[in-house]
């Protein structure tokens, strides 16, 4: 599959608008997962292989490649993590954290009372 990057086609998108690239990015098995992991801290290959639910090493390893070329994620001397742009993007997505609670309690409540 290729690089998401705006300007050519994507998913979802002939002209690749640049929020159509991200979205093709995001929707990717783990990259959303992987920028979220990262987002406090750096983490070896195998610290963040467990973060992400045993992904395998594979995919890990596709996925991380995927992000460093699109420069949102960086090889450290401590394993991977965000550049600045990535970073960015984490801050962009945590708000979505506490969304995500409500509507889980929302749909839990109801849930409850159907």
């Amino acid at each position: 599959m290729a690089l998401p990057i705006p300007g050519q086609a994507v998913r979802g998108s002939k002209t690749g608008k640049p929020i159509m690239a991200l979205f093709d990015l995001l929707g990717r098995t783990w990259s959303l997962g992987i920028v979220w992991q990262l987002r406090h801290e750096h983490a070896t290959f195998r610290q963040l292989q467990l973060r992400c639910e045993a992904i395998s090493p594979t995919l890990l390893n596709s996925r991380l490649k995927e992000l460093i070329a699109l420069q949102l994620v960086m090889k450290t001397s401590q394993g991977y993590g965000l550049s600045a742009h990535g970073s960015e993007l984490a801050k962009l997505i945590e708000p979505m954290a506490d969304w995500s609670q409500q509507w889980a309690s929302m749909l839990t409540t109801r849930s409850a009372d159907v």
